[in-house]
């Protein structure tokens, strides 16, 4: 039962706290890049003497000027340690001079101007902290959306059935619409994703076929109002749609946040390409752009069908999801999950 197997689910959600080995490694950033500083500016010849440099630089203040910029740089990284998901700039900055740095040194390299001995202050200044900072900016952006979303309406103040709770722009509940008939759910991605508008062209083609086998089709999307221009392009604007800009029913139906792969891999951009080739074109970003969408068959509450996309590209087939399993069907009835009594 939703009311009781997700009791906290319209409680204000506790800010996701960020791993330990983040503040570990912006604490050893922040004393390699305050050390090094500090050499440079007090010995600004030693590191060409280390790779044997010759002759030395000229202008040693010039060096001494960089060690700063690097000192500095370790101050920011031992704020951001506090904190990595709210001082997400300082890292990207950070991560930014680290990409360019490697580029820098290797045009000197190519036009002869520094001998590749030098590449071990690139190796350790940079190249190994990219991958440490990566996750850290990938994992900042996906708990602050979430976070963002989680005030966009505010929590009530009780426990409430989220199937009972959300009032579609007609007038009805997922409750009382699978009171009725079985209703096929199908979670959108934000409205500025190619895929959303890929997934509603499959649904206004597949529209009959899916009424035929007895359901009704019912939209949830993240937006603060209804995403009413892509309905009428699609000519679904009399289907039930449900605002759900808390994600409180993606969360019921344990449609979570996706992984890089999920969100980013090959075949999302070689599936969105081609769905942008076919028309559907991109929007503004419109709600939390790292949850996953779904697509789940109720009647009376009960999950009789499901699909969770593994990759944003998935491509289900929605009018065998709108076919009500058999009683003998023994796989499907053992999956299903109660969502209401």
């Amino acid at each position: 039962m939703v009311a009781e197997t997700n009791s906290n689910l319209n409680q204000p959600q506790a800010p996701e706290q960020p791993p330990r080995w983040m503040t570990r490694v912006l604490l050893a950033a922040a004393i390699y890049n305050i050390v090094w500083g500090l050499i440079a500016m007090t010995a600004p010849t030693v590191m060409f003497r280390w790779v044997g440099l010759e002759p030395l630089p000229l202008y040693p203040e010039f060096w001494q000027c960089i060690g700063m910029i690097v000192g500095v740089y370790g101050i920011g990284y031992w704020i951001a340690s506090h904190n990595p998901y709210r001082h997400w700039p300082m890292v990207l900055v950070g991560l930014l001079g680290k990409v360019f740095g490697p580029i820098g040194f290797a045009y000197a390299v190519w036009q002869e101007r520094l001998p590749a001995s030098f590449g071990w202050i690139i190796l350790t200044n940079d190249l190994i902290w990219w991958v440490p900072f990566l996750s850290i900016l990938w994992n900042a952006a996906r708990s602050n959306q979430s976070r963002s979303q989680a005030f966009i309406v505010p929590a009530p103040d009780r426990t409430l059935n989220p199937l009972s709770r959300q009032v579609s722009q007609l007038g009805s509940t997922l409750l009382e619409l699978s009171r009725r008939r079985s209703v096929l759910v199908i979670f959108l991605r934000h409205a500025g994703c190619t895929f959303c508008r890929e997934a509603l062209s499959d649904i206004a083609e597949q529209r009959s076929a899916i009424e035929k086998q007895g359901a009704t089709i019912a939209l949830v999307h993240m937006g603060q109002s209804e995403p009413v221009e892509l309905l009428n392009k699609y000519d679904l604007n009399d289907l039930h749609c449900f605002r759900d800009p808390n994600c409180v029913l993606y969360d019921a139906f344990g449609l979570q946040l996706g992984g890089f792969a999920a969100l980013f891999g090959f075949k999302v951009w070689w599936r969105g390409l081609a769905a942008w080739i076919s028309g559907h074109g991109l929007g503004p970003l419109e709600g939390n752009g790292f949850r996953m969408p779904g697509v789940f068959l109720i009647r009376r509450g009960n999950i009789l069908r499901s699909f969770k996309h593994l990759s944003a590209a998935d491509r289900p087939d929605y009018v065998q999801l709108a076919i009500v399993p058999s009683e003998d069907d023994a796989e499907l009835q053992n999956s299903s999950v109660e969502l209401s009594s």
